[in-house]
């Protein structure tokens, strides 16, 4: 990259979190090499040779405190944190079990270049093997969603540094979905959102149990409603279905068993759930795999429903907001 002439700074930095990612971190860290002008890595207690590896390849490192509770929305103003006070006019955030695809920033760059109204920029993440499990492909079709404006998307994300600064970065204390949060914050203070139609990083999920899924659906339930706490517009129809079908549902079937008629209905109504998630799958495009991604749709409910009491559960007890990790 190069110094923007219009402010005499770095163009872009990237700012890379981890913990024990071993080579899937050295991918990442490669792919930048050449594609941003600072590199700065963010560990989270690694007992590898994450942080060796690091700066054995130039990157600035940053190892957080881990006495206090981690996040990666934590880990992420870490990193932004230590590019000051030479702050470039972008960041690209990356989660380090990912790759950045070749010429992606420049692209992003450019795009922000034509339109000053625009905060954010992403594009698309591609999973490195989604078929070596059901768990990879799931995560392939949700990585895959519409260009165009957008209210907000995951943590890779190219943004604005003065943009990020102004909102105070992302809030510590979202365990789940705090790049979400941090979306919804960007667009009250007038800023757009955008995603390109162009590849940006290659994730390896490398989800092969069923018990990963259910601690990564468990989390995504405590983002549902952290999020929902703080800004209650959000992710409004995915609690209400998360309510419906992980809690009402499975409770009706359970009285259900004492007065049958019950019990059908919440089947009926599991059935109907299964059916409206494989027609939408089959719009997007997906073939008979649809039946099968469908059928964890609707079970991802139930771990939902659980991620969501246990963040209003911790937040009457005051307690803090502790990670919750699927591997």
């Amino acid at each position: 990259m190069k110094v923007a002439p219009e402010t005499g700074r770095d163009q872009v930095a990237a700012v890379v979190i981890g913990r024990n990612e071993g080579a899937r971190l050295e991918r990442c860290l490669t792919s930048l090499q050449g594609e941003a002008d600072r590199i700065v890595y963010v560990d989270s207690g690694s007992t590898d040779h994450s942080v060796a590896f690091a700066r054995q390849i130039g990157a600035e490192v940053v190892e957080l405190d881990m006495s206090q509770p981690f996040t990666a929305a934590r880990a992420r103003n870490a990193g932004f944190e230590a590019l000051k006070p030479n702050l470039p006019d972008c960041v690209q955030f990356v989660d380090g079990d990912c790759g950045v695809e070749k010429g992606w920033i420049a692209k992003g760059i450019a795009f922000l270049e034509t339109r000053p109204d625009v905060g954010m920029v992403t594009g698309w993440r591609r999973e490195i093997a989604p078929e070596a499990s059901i768990y990879n492909a799931m995560a392939q079709h949700e990585w895959h969603r519409p260009a165009g404006q957008i209210t907000a998307c995951g943590g890779d994300m190219l943004l604005r540094a003065e943009a990020f600064d102004a909102l105070g970065g992302m809030n510590p204390q979202v365990i789940a979905a705090e790049d979400d949060e941090l979306c919804v914050r960007l667009a009250k203070a007038g800023w757009v959102l955008w995603r390109l139609p162009e590849p940006m990083t290659l994730h390896d999920a490398a989800m092969t149990r069923f018990s990963e899924w259910w601690r990564r659906a468990v989390r995504t339930g405590h983002g549902f409603a952290q999020v929902g706490w703080l800004h209650p517009e959000y992710f409004v129809t995915e609690r209400k279905r998360a309510w419906v079908y992980g809690a009402a549902l499975p409770l009706l079937f359970l009285v259900g068993l004492e007065i049958e008629p019950l019990a059908l209905l919440a089947a009926l109504g599991w059935a109907w759930n299964y059916w409206r998630s494989a027609e939408s799958l089959k719009r997007e495009g997906m073939g008979r795999q649809r039946w099968h991604q469908a059928l964890f749709l609707v079970l991802s409910k139930l771990p939902n429903v659980i991620g969501m009491l246990r963040f209003h559960a911790r937040r009457r007890a005051g307690r803090a907001m502790r990670i919750i990790e699927y591997k």
